[in-house]
């Protein structure tokens, strides 16, 4: 019989006793007699597991990096404050559920008491603040709601990247790009060319929204070198985040179900890290109890059940940022034009603390739409950027606090007004029978363009409130007995084109049209179905590109080989199989580059295309025109592939019977600290592991095409029996824990990789019974907080 480790530790402001029980997967089900202990222990047991993590994703947020870093770490921190909310908190705090403003300051009270411990019981602080020599600080309530970086909207990059591409090289190069869908014609408004918004406007959003990274350079830099620090992220890297970023979700109702109960499946794709972003927790009290992933750093669960319903989500493509450009006044630079008259430009002085020098006071400069991007005063040119971001109710996640208290899919639908960011496909089925698909997520009313390029920011083009939940696309019970969404384009086909604009950018089509097909054929769908349709590697764009060789008289004995060996493949992209091997190489590394240079000669053009639009890209291949003839088209397939077979020789032998995709297509979960240990000392890493699947497969799975490493994929994978909750099943990767000392750290990550689950349970006794550590909280009155 294993046995059960337990702690007791008095925690401040607790009003009853509650508990903390880990079980053997390192989930933790938190317990206490009223919401607000437990909101409380919620957040002492974030830190507790993640107080890494969750440190360093405030002091991004917050600006705050410098104090701890140094000076390579200014530009970072003036760049993250634009994009911090700065409206009124009363109106923040009543966007979301009615007591979150007490939730969150449970929550940081929580995180706060284990910080204070750690200063009693310096053990307990996790390796990485003795790494830099820095310390935890205390949280506001507030921290929780203001930082709103670190969630995904879209598209104000692609407004100026589509400016660019379009002036550059015309607008049919920048649909392989990014497709429109519904399609309409982008024109620029009067007044505004693509000279005034040129690359550099994006430095300063994409250094506000990128991952913190430590390089010994960059730790050791100067205060004259700060600035040099602007380019901490590749321009193709936050272009990719936002193709490779999406997730999976269905719901099937019992009339489809074998057990006549609904299954629910969700597993959001997000960049990999270690820990992971997501945390899977259980948060129990009389009047609530839920199970499922959320973010460490905020309180309550986004994706998971409660006792009557389940819910999860995915990415929904609303545009929710608009470019804004102005004309400033001659001989004044400060004063902008609107309407009939000119208005300031605000700008704020805010002190910034650096390690090592003396306060840093910069400038924060805003329009009445957003922050100011960039500014040429030569030009008499300023550009902003208006974000749902900077309106209430916009921290990420937050309005989950409404819905993972509803009983009913019906009431779920009603609360979603609760919901600003991200934007999101909602699926929810209950114990009822009920499923229904939900979009939500503030999405501005254009009246006169269509959010795809810059507009003037003089009033001509100004946000006429955000659409109605009820305006939002959704369905509730549909009559085939399903629903689900992967970030694909999924408006109505009968949704009128004077409509309102919601989005016009989605991601490849591949991974619904397969989740799509699956679901249609299975009329007696499974839990175990459904798992391995999450961990599914069939390949649309396999499937759709190696019937093509048919149909070519091949000469050749290299060319021949590799048509042999794919000949009789399945399409699916298993980690032990050779064809998917050669399949990727050939498709990622040289068959899609090729077509983007046939689309668009100039490199500098070509970059900005990265890493296309897959679906465009497939498009034009089938149909041989209008880049090529079918025999120019069939000469590119041939010597393409052809380099391709040469590159896996090079890489993986000269059998090509013992190539594995596995060997080149790793999971590897790089801890942002590993690059400045001594050694390097990588042992903080988990992987690298043979993986499958590719980011155009259900079981998402994008990688660097430099070494093939996985970067991207599912973060958390839950798949719910709605009614019999103790048959549902997770899994996390790498694990659940951020302390590299905890054997829960990586534990995970093989059973991720192998397409394997953990239970996730509910009822009290499989909880008790699976129960490893087992902490006892305590009140403390005396304050030791």
């Amino acid at each position: 019989m294993t046995r059960t480790t337990t702690e007791t530790i008095a925690l401040p402001g607790l009003r009853a006793p509650a508990e903390i029980r880990v079980d053997r997967w390192g989930i933790p089900h938190i317990r206490a007699d009223s919401e607000a202990d437990l909101f409380l222990a919620q957040g002492f047991n974030a830190a507790r597991d993640r107080l890494w993590q969750i440190d360093l994703w405030r002091k991004r947020g917050l600006g705050l990096l410098a104090a701890d870093f140094g000076p390579g770490y200014l530009a970072q921190d003036h760049a993250a404050r634009h994009f911090l909310y700065r409206g009124d908190m009363d109106a923040e705090w009543r966007s979301y559920a009615d007591d979150t403003r007490a939730i969150c300051t449970a929550f940081a009270a929580g995180v706060n008491a284990f910080v204070a411990l750690c200063g009693r019981e310096p053990h307990r602080l996790p390796p990485e603040f003795a790494t830099f020599g820095t310390r935890p600080q205390r949280w506001e309530p507030a921290d929780v709601v203001r930082i709103r970086s670190h969630a995904l909207t879209r598209n104000g990059v692609s407004e100026i990247l589509r400016a660019n591409v379009s002036a550059m090289a015309g607008a049919e190069t920048d649909l392989m790009r990014f497709e429109i869908d519904p399609p309409v014609t982008p024109r620029l408004a009067g007044g505004v060319t693509a000279a005034d918004v040129p690359l550099e406007c994006i430095r300063l959003f994409k250094l506000a929204t990128a991952p913190v990274t430590f390089e010994r350079e960059r730790l050791d830099a100067t205060l004259a070198d700060a600035w040099v620090w602007t380019e901490v992220t590749d321009l193709g890297d936050i272009v990719r985040r936002a193709a490779e970023e999406g997730s999976n979700n269905w719901a099937v109702h019992p009339s489809r179900t074998r057990s006549g109960r609904p299954i629910l499946a969700s597993d959001p794709h997000r960049a990999h890290a270690v820990p992971s972003l997501r945390y899977l927790a259980h948060l129990e009290a009389p009047s609530l109890n839920v199970i499922g992933a959320g973010e460490p750093s905020a309180p309550g669960l986004s994706i998971g059940h409660n006792e009557t319903l389940a819910f999860g989500l995915t990415i929904f493509g609303a545009d929710q940022e608009d470019v804004c450009v102005y004309e400033t006044k001659d001989g004044d630079p400060d004063l902008y034009r609107y309407g009939d008259g000119w208005e300031p430009i605000q700008r704020i002085r805010e002190r910034f603390a650096v390690r090592g020098c003396d306060d840093q006071h910069l400038a924060l400069s805003f329009t009445r739409h957003g922050p100011v991007l960039h500014e040429d005063a030569g030009r008499r040119r300023a550009v902003a950027l208006r974000t749902v971001w900077l309106v209430p109710g916009s921290a990420a996640y937050l309005g989950s606090l409404a819905y993972m208290r509803e009983p009913t899919t019906r009431g779920f639908a009603a609360s979603l007004g609760h919901w600003g960011t991200p934007s999101v496909n909602h699926v929810a089925a209950d114990t009822s029978g009920d499923i229904g698909w939900f979009t939500a997520g503030f999405t501005p009313r254009r009246r006169n363009w269509h959010g795809l390029l810059p507009v003037p920011g003089d009033g001509t083009h100004e946000w006429d409130g955000f659409l109605a939940p009820d305006e939002l696309p959704r369905a509730l019970n549909p009559e085939r007995g399903f629903v689900f969404s992967a970030n694909e384009m999924n408006l109505p086909p009968d949704r009128p084109a004077d409509a309102p604009t919601i989005g016009h950018e989605w991601a490849d089509a591949s991974r619904a049209r397969r989740i799509e097909s699956v679901l249609q054929a299975d009329p007696s769908h499974t839990l175990e179905a459904s798992m391995a349709l999450q961990t599914d590697v069939h390949s649309r764009p396999a499937a759709v590109l190696v019937p093509l060789l048919r149909q070519i008289d091949v000469s050749g004995e290299e060319v021949a080989s590799a048509i042999a060996l794919l000949a009789d493949w399945d399409h699916r992209l298993e980690a032990d199989s050779a064809p998917a091997a050669l399949f990727e190489v050939w498709w990622m590394k040289h068959l899609r580059p090729a077509v983007l240079a046939r689309a668009a000669p100039d490199p500098a053009v070509r970059k900005l295309l990265l890493p296309g639009d897959f679906d465009r890209i497939l498009t034009h291949l089938q149909r041989a025109e209008p880049l090529w003839t079918a025999p120019e088209r069939d000469a590119l397939l041939l010597v393409t592939l052809a380099e391709a077979f040469a590159e896996c020789r090079r890489r993986l032998g000269p059998d090509s019977s013992l190539w594995r995709w596995g060997t080149l297509h790793r999971a590897l979960f790089e801890h942002e600290a590993s690059g400045v240990k001594p050694g390097p000392d990588t042992s903080w890493d988990v992987g690298p592991l043979p993986l499958g699947g590719s980011r155009s497969t259900p079981m998402h799975a994008a990688y660097r095409l430099d070494d093939f490493v996985v970067n991207a994929g599912a973060s958390v994978r839950l798949v719910m029996d709605v009614g019999d909750w103790d048959a549902s099943v997770c899994i996390n990767a790498p694990g659940q824990s951020g302390d590299p000392a905890s054997p829960h750290y990586g534990d995970l990550a093989p059973l991720w990789a192998e397409g394997a689950f953990v239970p996730l349970l509910y009822s009290r006794a499989r909880v008790d019974e699976a129960t490893r550590h087992l902490v006892h909280l305590v009140p403390d009155d005396g304050g030791g907080a």
